[in-house]
């Protein structure tokens, strides 16, 4: 299952969060933090097994960003 995810730089650490889930979590490098999000991901779908089959419904169709003035 392929899911979408944001990150950004805070400080000396990478914080990444899913799209639809919104779990959140960080690393020192962009690898640790995708690898991180993995995890945590992973650990938070055995706890909610009934969003599985949402999230394999959703089909995500891309990024936008918006500016707020």
């Amino acid at each position: 299952m392929k899911l979408q995810a944001v990150i950004w730089k805070e400080e000396n650490m990478y914080v990444i969060k899913e799209a639809i889930t919104g779990v959140t979590t960080q690393g020192k490098t962009i690898e640790e933090a995708i690898k991180n999000l993995e995890e945590a991901v992973s650990l938070y779908l055995e706890e909610m097994p009934e969003i599985i089959e949402e999230l394999k419904l959703t089909k995500p169709i891309g990024i936008v960003d918006i500016e707020i003035t």
